[in-house]
């Protein structure tokens, strides 16, 4: 079941990364092995370094990034998404939170 949440969340970070255009894309990926060492196929497990590289390369516009990733997640788990733009958006937080749900509903 970890497999299959695994591949939900990259497919929700390819599809938002996308959006940005796929040159766009394909050099975030670039960037995000070569100089923050966290390989496409190893973000669900190295989440922290995943935002910290997006937060290096984005300054505050990562935040968007993430928020279109959630967004695609919750999506793609089946479960709303709620946040409370007042408080510090967490994106580990809510990844977490998700993948709970997933396997949550996975074993019911």
């Amino acid at each position: 079941m970890k497999e299959a949440f695994d591949k939900i969340l990259l497919d929700a970070v390819d599809g938002a990364l996308a959006s940005l255009g796929d040159s766009a894309r394909q050099a975030i990926y670039f960037h995000l092995e070569n100089k923050f060492r966290v390989v496409k196929k190893e973000i669900p497990d190295h989440l922290e370094g995943f935002e910290a590289g997006l937060e290096k390369i984005f300054g505050v516009g990562a935040k968007f990034i993430e928020i279109l990733i959630m967004k695609k997640l919750y999506e793609r788990v089946g479960q709303p998404l709620e946040w409370n733009e007042s408080k510090q958006l967490d994106f580990v937080g809510y990844v977490t939170t998700a993948r709970k749900a997933f396997l949550k509903s996975e074993k019911n």
